[in-house]
């Protein structure tokens, strides 16, 4: 596979400069630790991150209404704790920070060792960590892998809403714990992510698909031929109104994301597919998001993620206006 890049090594420093100066009257970089944030800021800070290859996330959420900084790491790999660290006390204005994290071991630890260290010297850091993949991991014992996919930009959006209202850090870290529980994504590949100079992390046949796959190209949960973009959506929809245990008249948020090379057209043909399913079920939509919201990088898929609205200030959050370059 061919890449428009000129130095794996200097990618990222060029991919953030560019957005930089693109975005420059309203964010800051410090090209050094990765990081975009904005020069100002009111309230908590609210910091994500984690290896590049996701985008638009997470750069591409930091504004108002959403994200106070983002830091990224290189392809597939997270940001040390020292950049972490960084984007902490360039941010923080004495309402404390909360750490936004998908659910992925080499994620959680390096966001942890930067909260220990921004605790030592003193500031008040606080962490969620996003779980939202139930793509199953054991097929006896279906137990779920629980790692953190597109439901962190949902996340992303909620908090920052909130934030806005004048929550305080213990307020936004109880709001993120009781939307989690409701918070559930699954996907499905059509080909593998592939890095520069990097094998596909798994091959499938010109007709297969691949359910269950995470965005570094983790292990799926079967494979099978493709048939239709309906035939995705019935798979997909089924095992989340399983799993949420849907019931006529219940509200929802959707987001249908597309994973990095699915055309805008066939998400929403997708998306298309999710609407009249819930229709069928006499489930009320009271947010519907497409787009491409959080890759893996060059993979053609898609992912399906509901929320359950289970307050009505969460549809006010969810429709509420940012100013950020990619929502």
């Amino acid at each position: 596979m061919k890449h428009i890049i000129n130095m794996k090594q200097t990618a990222i420093t060029s991919m953030l400069s560019a957005f930089w100066f693109e975005h420059q009257s309203r964010i800051n970089i410090d090209s050094d630790h990765h990081i975009i944030y904005l020069p100002e800021t009111t309230g908590v800070s609210l910091i994500s991150g984690g290896g590049s290859g996701h985008e638009p996330a997470h750069f591409g959420y930091v504004g108002e209404g959403m994200l106070t900084a983002s830091v990224s790491g290189q392809l597939f790999t997270p940001p040390f704790p020292a950049a972490i660290l960084k984007a902490i006390t360039l941010t923080d204005n004495g309402q404390g920070v909360c750490l936004i994290v998908k659910n992925f071991a080499s994620d959680v630890e390096v966001f942890t060792e930067a909260m220990r260290q921004a605790r030592e010297k003193g500031h008040d850091v606080e962490m969620v960590i996003v779980s939202d993949d139930v793509s199953i991991d054991n097929k006896t014992t279906y137990s779920k892998r629980k790692r953190g996919v597109a439901g962190t930009v949902l996340m992303h959006k909620l908090l920052g809403f909130y934030n806005q209202q004048g929550k305080t850090l213990k307020e936004l870290t109880a709001i993120a714990n009781n939307i989690l529980p409701h918070l559930f994504t699954l996907g499905v590949a059509l080909s593998s992510a592939e890095l520069p100079k990097t094998a596909p992390f798994f091959k499938l046949n010109k007709d297969e698909v691949y359910f269950g796959v995470g965005i570094h190209g983790e292990k799926g949960y079967r494979k099978e031929p493709f048939q239709s973009s309906e035939q995705l959506a019935i798979e997909l929809y089924n095992k989340l109104k399983h799993l949420h245990q849907f019931r006529q008249d219940d509200h929802y948020a959707f987001l249908i994301n597309g994973l990095g090379a699915t055309p805008l057209l066939e998400q929403y043909v997708f998306s298309n597919d999710v609407r009249r399913l819930a229709a069928l079920d006499k489930i009320t939509i009271d947010f519907l998001k497409t787009g491409t919201q959080l890759s893996s990088y060059n993979m053609q898929g898609i992912s399906l993620t509901c929320l359950k609205i289970t307050d009505p200030s969460m549809k006010t959050a969810l429709q509420a206006p940012v100013d950020v370059s990619h929502w």
